[in-house]
């Protein structure tokens, strides 16, 4: 009989993996800074992201108190700092009308084609099924009940940075999932669209990773993740072939 320790567990990120995170930021820089529809949208929302990433890890990540003091600021800054490399000089009040817009249009979330199907298909074969993200805990889980995953996955297995303490690449957030969920690191597996976040991280905890490159980006370090998927479809070919349901 397998044992608790022994079963797979099968853990996805948020943003941009569960749902098209590029759609609200696209719709926010439409509707404030009108930049037309030959400005490099993709580029920029990567860009953003980076910028995004960067100052919450200078500021300690989203389980701190200095990020709760500055959160507001940071997600400005990132909108500043990545639409000056498109030639954007963005104000202060600019920045965070643009921020108001994205922020608002988050919870407007349409999941990607068969990402819950996926989701559902893994919990009725048996899998221990969770979610891993970043960011402040009631952020967060508004995009998770906008996307009504409540009937899907517990509140346990859903964890989030800011409520942990620990943001990805951190290994530690991924070695508290395993103990909160009694799972071990060689049994597990994640889903994620971030190399930096999600590749990098999971490697580091050694978990399973498979990259969800939906965009098709290069990789950003010498990192190997064990799979690669580009769309729903094929990680749930893959996971069939690789879990055995």
């Amino acid at each position: 009989m397998t044992g608790q320790s022994e079963r797979k567990g099968i853990f996805f990120d948020v943003d941009d993996t569960l749902y098209d995170h590029l759609a609200p930021f696209r719709d926010a820089l439409r509707a404030i800074v009108q930049p037309g529809e030959s400005f490099p949208y993709e580029k920029a929302y990567h860009r953003m992201r980076y910028y995004s990433d960067r100052l919450s890890e200078e500021l300690g990540g989203a389980g701190t108190a200095a990020y709760g003091d500055a959160v507001e600021d940071m997600r400005t800054r990132r909108f500043q700092l990545a639409l000056a490399e498109f030639g954007i000089q963005l104000t202060r009040e600019e920045a965070e009308a643009v921020q108001r817009a994205y922020l608002g249009r988050q919870y407007e979330i349409t999941m990607f084609d068969g990402a819950r199907e996926l989701l559902q298909t893994l919990k009725d074969a048996g899998h221990l099924v969770g979610l891993i993200t970043n960011g402040p805990a009631d952020h967060q889980m508004n995009k998770i009940t906008a996307m009504m995953l409540g009937d899907l996955i517990p509140q346990e297995r859903i964890f989030v940075s800011g409520a942990v303490g620990w943001d990805k690449p951190d290994a530690r957030i991924f070695r508290h999932v395993n103990e909160r969920t009694g799972t071990m690191p060689e049994h597990c597996y994640y889903i994620g669209d971030s190399w930096r976040n999600d590749v990098v991280g999971a490697l580091a905890a050694g978990w399973h990773v498979i990259w969800f490159n939906h965009r098709g980006v290069e990789p950003e370090s010498e990192h190997k993740p064990h799979h690669v998927a580009t769309s729903y479809e094929e990680l749930g070919r893959m996971l069939n072939g690789l879990l055995g349901s």
